[in-house]
């Protein structure tokens, strides 16, 4: 293995963090190998972002599949709908697709974690495998983030305009209440889907599985419900402001609501 060339892999998400390292990169290692992991369930706006930041690379972005799709993975795992406790997506649809791709090759994945971070990132088992973090190593924080990517003229992916924070899957598990109200006002159509696979868990006997913890898809777009998650974020905005806390918009939609308990997400989706 020693003799064999050695591979550098950067993971695009689709989110702002991990564009930032390509751009950040793209001049440091030129045989970078850029991937994107395609779960067919990914917002349109994505899938535009990486189109974009393959203009800002002048290098095209390698988009692997899963071998089997989101469906398939659901009925295996007996319709149980994925959550922050059964996250079998982010392993079936991304990291098995990462390391299929890597193979048995030396390889450095690079991972966008900021130095005012404290998660860690996707650590793989495979001894071919070394891990490194541009970012934290270089001192690199939130605000070097966003001065990349305004910089190079791509900013942030546009799904930040109608108030969705992260990339991922159109029904991450991740998203806020306030971002499944927008969901439902911008896709109706993805919403309608969410909810399909909602009905679809919670026909047979036993507990339910929702989206969003303990609250139907099918509750929560009621009117009268979306007015009080609306009612309820501008009033933590109020809030937010009252106490100093007031914050740029970009800053605003580039990252979760800490006050609804955003604080996770799966790393190879939405970093």
């Amino acid at each position: 293995m020693t003799d064999q060339p050695i591979r550098h892999i950067l993971s695009l998400s689709g989110g702002k963090d991990s564009a930032a390292l390509a751009i950040y990169m793209r001049d440091r290692v030129l045989d970078m190998e850029y991937i994107f992991h395609d779960t067919d369930k990914e917002l349109p706006e994505t899938y535009d972002y990486l189109s974009r930041l393959e203009a800002v690379l002048g290098k095209r972005i390698t988009k692997t599949t899963a071998d089997q799709s989101f469906d398939h993975w659901l009925t295996v795992f007996g319709g149980m709908i994925p959550s922050n406790h059964r996250r079998w997506c982010t392993k079936m649809l991304k990291l098995k697709p990462f390391e299929k791709y890597v193979g048995e090759s030396p390889v450095i994945n690079y991972v966008a974690i900021r130095a005012d971070e404290k998660r860690e990132g996707y650590i793989s088992h495979k001894p071919n495998i070394t891990t490194v973090y541009p970012f934290r190593d270089d001192g690199l924080v939130k605000a070097d983030i966003l001065r990349i990517l305004e910089e190079s003229g791509i900013g942030l992916p546009r799904y930040t305009e109608w108030g969705r924070t992260r990339s991922g899957c159109f029904f991450c598990f991740y998203q806020q209440k306030i971002e499944w109200v927008r969901l439902k006002e911008k896709y109706p159509d993805k919403f309608e889907e969410a909810k399909t696979y909602e009905y679809a868990t919670n026909k047979g006997e036993g507990d339910p599985f929702y989206w969003c913890g303990d609250e139907p898809l099918v509750e929560l777009e009621r009117p009268e419900r979306m007015e009080e998650i609306k009612q309820k974020w501008l009033e933590r905005e109020e809030k937010r402001k009252k106490n100093g806390k007031k914050r740029k918009l970009i800053n605003i939609l580039g990252d979760g609501d800490e006050d609804e308990g955003d604080t996770g997400g799966c790393l190879i989706c939405q970093l």
